[in-house]
């Protein structure tokens, strides 16, 4: 596949640094050899497979198969990303070991956004 006119003009340094964003909102773990990234909007969904493809990666497979409670009465999509880059010690990783987490900011694990029960934070960033 041909890098499309929006790729051509996002250069590396903006994809590295619109990925350490979301590393540090929690938005984007590494796992293994895999970025995974989870949100509420298919465009970030977009942008992410962008920012990827600039770096040389590949996104491997979206899943839709997750709802998360918004309020007490609305549910939404959680789409979870994932993406490998080809490059196997990339900065990304060492970027994300110093100031991302081992959890996404939708886990159960944790709460959502450090919450018990709902999510309120605006998740839209660019």
């Amino acid at each position: 596949m041909g890098t499309s006119k929006k790729e051509k003009k996002i250069t590396q340094a903006i994809a590295i640094s619109k990925l350490q964003t979301w590393i540090k909102s929690k938005h984007l773990i590494c796992s293994g050899s895999f970025f995974i990234l989870e949100t509420v909007e298919y465009s970030m969904i977009e942008r992410f497979e962008t920012f990827i493809r600039v770096l040389g990666g590949t996104l491997i497979n979206v899943d839709s198969t997750k709802r998360v409670f918004i309020g007490k009465h609305r549910q939404v999509i959680l789409y979870q990303a994932k993406a490998s880059l080809h490059t196997p010690h990339h900065d990304l990783k060492d970027y994300w070991k110093e100031n991302g987490g081992n959890y996404t900011y939708f886990d159960e694990r944790q709460g959502f956004g450090g919450e018990t029960s709902t999510f309120s934070q605006s998740c839209s960033i660019y």
